[in-house]
């Protein structure tokens, strides 16, 4: 559909048949232009290909499959994998007379590629032609450049076809799986110059689980496009791109107010409780509570009529319920009540994207209002090698509070008493941050609770002891009779005589 417009002089864009590559494309592709899908193998390019016919085909137009590489019969079964009809799927074959092992078919006087790249060329446009396909998969370019003798033929080639589509009501997709020894030592900067469009899919090695893949568009002329990787799986049913969260897109209005906890000496240490719409931090190290004080406001909220869910990376979720319904939070009924979830992060089968996608889901779709990360430190050592992870979090936590929804991501510290460390600093991310600790004293382990930051309104300063039992959380007084409580080990300094 060359220079298709729309109202207002605009391009039409189309259906990609992948919604999240839609939303990349802020609407689909411009229609009537050549794109280039690049990616080496197994990374979803003919799938992707499928989609994109088939998406044409529920809009009741006429799509066209070329294949001059894999079978039909391997393109048919590939389609019934993700479920589809594989006799929707109109393909066309073309497997070159070099590919024959015939002796009638080998050439002698001729070499192979004048004859072939120009037979190809010469029965593809016809075919083209007789279809008039309003969508176009050319799959692959591999084998064009294969019959070509060097480099200027074939993008010969490549120019006259783009000059063959000019005008006509035609969207095409080539593809290429990057196979030349010179797309292997960098990219094809020449056919990406012929394209009008460049949408390259990649495998990012991981030492262990499941491969990352992930999308980026290298170029979109004239048209606006959502910038930087996205992640994506391959799963049956087709590819599922998770696009990159830009938490200033989001930007809602809620009605700010504090958020109660269920015990008032917890909400009196935050001036009456978190704020909707803020992050908290909970800090301290194995055991201390970051747990079950975020579970307390989970739990709080799905008591008011709330959505909350809970990720957990580092406890079972028969263990973590176990131990919460020991502390008089009965989470089971709430769960089956349907307001408070709790889901097993497996770092190992899955990526950030994806981890940051079904969060969105849960807000914008079920209206979730609370949402407890546990832990940030799981999460960074689930997930090693995985590059800009904290600025995904802070994208994360972003999009939460423009959404009024409140956050608690938890995260160790190493160490029991004393001096503790963390991996990573975080603390900024967050708008309050709590701080816990065990201390020694009288002959008996304690455990300390402080908030050391509120962005948002004024909070105790004090530092309370922490209790756990049958009844639930128990805060206690202000420590005022030790010094050097944060050491882990205070004085408690002798009555006056």
């Amino acid at each position: 559909m060359g220079n298709r417009l729309g109202s207002g002089s605009e391009l039409v864009r189309i259906d990609t048949g992948v919604s999240g590559l839609n939303d990349i494309l802020l609407g689909g592709l411009p229609a009537g232009q050549m794109y280039l899908l690049e990616g080496d193998p197994g990374t979803g390019k003919t799938t992707v290909a499928m989609q994109f016919i088939f998406a044409g085909i529920r809009a009741g137009e006429k799509g066209l499959y070329v294949t001059l590489s894999e079978p039909v019969k391997e393109l048919q079964a590939s389609a019934r994998s993700h479920g589809w009809r594989a006799e929707d799927l109109p393909i066309a074959e073309f497997v070159p007379a070099e590919a024959s092992l015939s002796p009638e078919q080998q050439y002698t006087v001729f070499h192979p590629s004048e004859v072939e790249l120009a037979t190809t060329i010469q029965r593809l446009t016809q075919l083209i032609e007789e279809v008039r396909p309003d969508r176009l998969v050319i799959d692959s370019l591999s084998e064009l450049r294969l019959l070509a003798s060097d480099t200027m033929r074939y993008r010969r080639q490549l120019l006259a076809l783009k000059q063959f589509f000019a005008g006509r009501d035609t969207t095409v997709l080539l593809l290429d799986d990057r196979t030349s020894q010179s797309q292997r030592d960098g990219s094809d900067l020449q056919l990406q110059s012929i394209a009008h469009g460049v949408l390259r899919l990649e495998k990012v090695p991981r030492t262990y689980g499941v491969t990352r893949r992930h999308m980026e568009v290298i170029k979109l002329r004239g048209s606006a496009y959502r910038e930087g990787f996205h992640d994506y799986t391959i799963e049956r049913g087709g590819v599922r791109v998770f696009p990159r969260l830009v938490a200033g897109e989001h930007d809602t209005g809620f009605l700010g107010e504090r958020l109660p906890s269920g015990v008032k000496a917890l909400d009196a240490m935050f001036g009456g409780g978190v704020s909707r719409g803020s992050s908290t931090l909970i800090i301290g190290p194995t055991g201390s509570g970051k747990s079950t004080l975020a579970m307390q406001y989970a739990y709080a909220a799905a008591c008011r009529g709330e959505r909350a869910i809970v990720y957990t990376f580092d406890e079972v979720l028969r263990t973590a319920q176990e131990r919460s319904e020991a502390l008089g939070l009965r989470v089971r009924e709430q769960i089956d009540r349907g307001l408070l979830r709790m889901e097993q992060v497996d770092p190992a089968e899955l990526s950030p994207g994806e981890f940051v996608w079904q969060i969105r889901q849960k807000v914008e779709e079920q209206n979730t209002r609370v949402v407890v990360v546990d832990s940030i430190s799981g999460l960074l050592n689930s997930m090693p090698g995985e590059r800009d992870l904290l600025l995904q979090l802070h994208e994360l936590l972003a999009y939460l509070n423009q959404n009024g929804v409140a956050s608690f991501i938890l995260m160790n510290q190493h160490g029991l008493v004393g001096t503790m460390q963390t991996e990573v600093d975080v603390s900024y991310l967050s708008d309050t941050v709590v701080l816990l600790r065990y201390f020694e004293a009288l002959g008996e382990i304690r455990q300390v609770i402080s908030v050391l930051k509120q962005r948002v309104g004024a909070h105790e300063h004090t530092l309370r002891e922490l209790r756990f039992s049958a009844k639930g959380i128990d805060i206690g007084d202000p420590l005022r009779d030790f010094r050097g409580v944060l050491t882990g080990v205070p004085d408690l300094p002798e009555a006056p005589q």
